[in-house]
């Protein structure tokens, strides 16, 4: 799923001296039509200006310096914020707090450069290839998902621990080219937090302490999988 936000940028008149940067952030989601952003980047000596590359920096700048739920409202719809919300919810309850808060940062930020690398036409027809099949083996995860808690005795620990692996092996060749180690290592600690386990024994537990969470979570799931943005 790729986030639902239109980015556009221009550069000010000022910017072949001291690269002022604006970014223009819409969103169908946003009370305001436009927020904008301002940066002064600091050019290399000797390097020529690249506008786009240019945006693509800024817009990585901007992710990195996302911290508050508000910030998040600005990519992620509702749907896709109750997911994340109730998510977070039950890490917090598996594992410490400050981990739980790291995931899903790791996740939300995983997304969003996705899809900033996506629109900025970043991948080549290869890394197309491999985001179209990363989108289908996730959405048939999803499904997998959410069969597996609202039908009886159809948990597959096995199952569902091998689809994530497939994702998290189709994901870390989609952004192989485009990402630090760091970002690769995030990746890696996303899917390892959700393919323990010890929690897919709790969370498809029937009537299981997260019964809650999931069923809100599940019901969010059908319903972005519905309007085809899962």
């Amino acid at each position: 799923m790729l986030p639902r936000v239109l980015i556009k940028y221009h550069v000010s008149e000022q910017a072949e001296q001291g690269h002022f940067f604006m970014l223009q952030i819409e969103s169908q989601w946003l009370k305001q039509k436009t927020v904008l952003y301002m940066y002064k980047l600091a050019s290399e000596p000797g390097a020529g200006f690249d506008s786009k590359g240019l945006g693509l920096r800024v817009q990585k700048k901007l992710l990195g310096k996302m911290s508050t739920k508000k910030s998040v409202k600005l990519f992620i719809d509702d749907t896709t914020g109750r997911v994340l919300d109730n998510t977070c919810k039950i890490l917090k309850d598996y594992m410490p707090k400050k981990d739980a808060d790291k995931i899903v940062k790791y996740v939300i930020k995983m997304v969003i450069k996705i899809g900033l690398m996506y629109r900025q036409d970043q991948f080549n027809a290869e890394e197309l290839k491999l985001a179209e099949a990363f989108k289908q083996k996730f959405h048939s995860l999803s499904m997998t998902v959410v069969s597996f808690y609202t039908v009886d005795f159809t948990y597959d620990k096995n199952f569902l621990s091998h689809s994530l692996e497939e994702c998290r092996e189709l994901l870390q060749q989609l952004i192989r080219r485009h990402s630090t180690e760091k970002t690769k290592s995030r990746a890696n600690i996303i899917f390892e937090t959700f393919n323990d386990q010890a929690l897919m024994d709790i969370l498809f537990t029937p009537d299981g302490k997260y019964k809650e969470y999931m069923d809100k979570i599940t019901t969010d799931m059908n319903t972005l999988m519905d309007e085809g943005n899962l």
